[in-house]
């Protein structure tokens, strides 16, 4: 399973500027799941994954990391899961 976590909080302005970009790209990409996680109310997730700032965004597949950026650039996030998908999709064949 291919998956793209949004990591956000309700106090940083960049991360829900994000919000609708990210909702966006979780109906382009319909293979994938999208998932929003609050730092403030899952602490340990955010830890586990060393978030440090908001926004980040990771990719994951079968539950390993694959890639991370940080920050609120769209077309980096945009090109950063196309990569994804194309690797993903090259893998299969």
């Amino acid at each position: 399973m291919q998956v793209v976590v949004h990591f956000t909080a309700a106090w940083c302005m960049p991360s829900v500027a994000m919000n609708h970009f990210f909702e966006e790209l979780a109906s382009t990409y319909q293979d994938i799941l999208f998932l929003s996680v609050d730092v403030d109310e899952v602490k340990v997730v955010a830890s586990k994954m060393e978030i440090k700032a908001m926004p980040t965004f990771i990719l994951m597949k079968e539950g390993a990391l694959v890639d991370k950026l940080v920050g609120a650039n769209p077309q980096a996030i945009r090109k950063m899961i196309n990569g994804f998908i194309h690797s993903v999709r090259l893998h299969k064949n």
